[in-house]
C-alpha cells in the first residue's frame, strides 16, 4: 500500500466521507489550519451502493458499502485529481465491525484499480500510520471543540427552522456561524474555555432572534446507528422528508456518543478487566472536561425557553440504567436505548430508529428494546425502518408516513384535550 509522504502533505487532497454536514463542515477547517487539503464528499446517487457492493462483500454493514462505494465513485468521476489523492477513514480499533473498513477499504481499493492511492486511517493509536499524517493534541482539541460546536448549531437549527418566518434565514445563520468558527480556527482562538462559552450564548441567541411563528407540530426524534443518523446519504435524507412533513426534528447530539465511548474506558475496566489507565484518564480528565463543556451549551439554549434543551450524559445514563446496563457497549450499545427514553422524557415520543444492515448491537438496543419502551411509554410511537442495498426508498418512506400518521392523531387529540 502506498503511503502519503510529507512531500504530498501541501498538494495532494485528501477525500474523505461526510457523515454530519454541519459538524464535518467545521472539523474539515481543522486540517484545512494543519496544512492538509481536505474535501467533504457530497456525491450522491443510486451508483454509489452499486459500486459498495460491487468491492465489498454484501454481508458488511451498510454504511460500509456506503462510504466506501462514495470514495470510489468519487475519483472515478474526476471529483479530485486521481493522482494527487488520498483517502481517509476512521478506525476504531474496538469491537465493532467498524473497526475493519479501514482494511476493507485498501482492499476495495486495490480492486477498484486505486491500489497507488494511499489511505488514511484516522484513528488515536497510531495504528497504520503514514509519515506525512499525523493527528496531533492540537487537533483533537479543536475536533472536540468542533463537534460541540455542531451539535449546538444543529439542535438550535432544528428547532427553529419548522417555525421560521422567512424561509432560509435558519440555513443562512448555520452558514454564517461555520465561517465564523472556520476563522476563529484559523486564528487558533474559539476552543478553550472563555471563548467556547462565550460563542455558545452568541450562537444560541443569533439562532433565537430569528423571526418566528410556534405553532403546534409533530416532533420527531432521530436515533440509530451514527452514520445513520446523521448521513444524508445514509438514511436517504430522512431530516429532509421530515421537514417537508412540517415536523421538527430533534437528533441527539453528537458528543453523547463521543462520551458513551469514553465512558466504555471506564466499563472495560470494571467489567472485563481493561487498561487502568485508560479508566482513569476517561474518569478523572476526558469526562469531567466534556460534562463542562456540554453545561455550558446546555445553559445557553436554556437561556431560551421556547427551546427544548438536550439532555445531559449523566441524564442520558440514568435513561439507559432502567431498561439496559452500562456494559452493553457493541456498537452504540446502551447509549441508543437511553436516547429513545430520554427522547420520550423531552417530549419527541414520535420516534425513527434508523436500522442499517448488517449492524447486529443496533438491532438488539434499537429495535430489540421497542417492546419494553413501549410498554413503559404507551403513548411512545416508534418505528424501525431498515435501510440496505435492497430496501427501496417507497417503502422506507411509506412507514415513516405511517408513523407520522399516528403522530398527528395524538397531536390533535392533546390540542382538543
Amino acid at each position: 500500500m502506498k503511503k502519503f509522504t510529507k512531500d504530498m502533505k501541501k498538494d495532494w487532497t485528501i477525500i474523505a466521507p461526510n457523515m454530519s454536514p454541519t459538524h464535518f463542515a467545521i472539523m474539515s477547517k481543522i486540517f484545512t489550519n494543519h496544512g492538509y487539503k481536505v474535501m467533504i464528499l457530497e456525491n450522491s446517487g443510486p451508483e454509489i451502493i452499486q459500486l459498495g457492493l460491487k468491492y465489498v462483500h454484501n454481508d458488511m454493514c451498510y454504511p460500509c458499502l456506503l462510504v466506501i462505494g462514495q470514495m470510489i465513485d468519487a475519483i472515478e468521476k474526476g471529483l479530485v485529481d486521481r493522482n494527487k489523492c488520498a483517502v481517509a477513514i476512521s478506525q476504531t480499533g474496538g469491537g465493532c465491525r467498524a473497526s475493519n473498513y479501514y482494511f476493507l477499504l485498501v482492499k476495495a481499493m486495490e480492486r477498484a484499480g486505486m491500489g497507488d492511492i494511499p489511505v488514511i486511517s484516522l484513528n488515536l493509536s497510531g495504528m497504520n500510520s503514514h509519515p506525512g499524517f499525523k493527528i496531533t493534541s492540537m487537533m483533537v482539541i479543536q475536533a472536540a471543540a468542533a463537534v460541540v460546536y455542531g451539535d449546538i448549531i444543529m439542535v438550535m437549527a432544528n428547532q427553529t427552522r419548522p417555525y421560521e418566518i422567512n424561509k432560509g434565514d435558519t440555513d443562512k445563520m448555520v452558514d454564517k456561524w461555520v465561517s465564523i468558527l472556520a476563522e476563529c480556527f484559523k486564528k487558533n482562538r474559539g476552543y478553550f474555555w472563555k471563548n467556547l462559552k462565550i460563542n455558545f450564548n452568541k450562537i444560541a441567541d443569533d439562532f433565537a432572534s430569528i423571526p418566528q411563528k410556534r405553532v403546534p407540530k409533530v416532533k420527531v426524534g432521530v436515533v440509530g446507528e451514527i452514520y445513520m443518523k446523521f448521513s444524508k446519504l445514509g438514511n436517504s435524507n430522512l431530516e429532509g422528508l421530515l421537514r417537508d412533513e412540517d415536523c421538527e426534528v430533534m437528533i441527539p447530539p453528537m458528543m453523547g456518543f463521543a462520551m458513551y465511548c469514553f465512558n466504555n474506558q471506564i466499563m472495560d475496566r470494571k467489567y472485563y478487566g481493561g487498561r487502568f489507565f485508560h479508566s482513569l484518564l476517561s474518569k478523572y480528565f476526558v469526562l469531567p472536561y466534556f460534562e463542562k463543556i456540554e453545561t455550558w451549551s446546555r445553559e445557553a439554549i436554556a437561556k431560551h425557553p421556547e427551546y427544548t434543551v438536550p439532555g445531559s450524559f449523566k441524564e442520558l445514563k440514568e435513561y439507559g440504567d432502567k431498561f439496559i446496563n452500562e456494559g452493553c457497549k457493541m456498537g452504540e450499545g446502551w447509549l441508543l436505548t437511553a436516547e429513545m427514553v430520554e427522547l420520550i422524557n423531552k417530549g419527541y415520543e414520535n420516534i425513527v430508529c434508523t436500522q442499517p444492515f448488517g449492524c447486529l448491537p443496533n438491532h438488539i438496543v434499537g429495535k430489540g428494546m421497542i417492546r419494553p419502551l413501549k410498554e413503559a411509554y404507551p403513548d411512545s410511537n416508534i418505528v424501525p425502518i431498515d435501510y440496505d442495498p435492497s430496501a427501496t426508498k417507497v417503502n422506507q418512506e411509506n412507514r415513516i408516513k405511517l408513523m407520522l400518521s399516528v403522530a398527528r392523531e395524538n397531536l390533535e387529540k392533546k390540542e382538543n384535550a
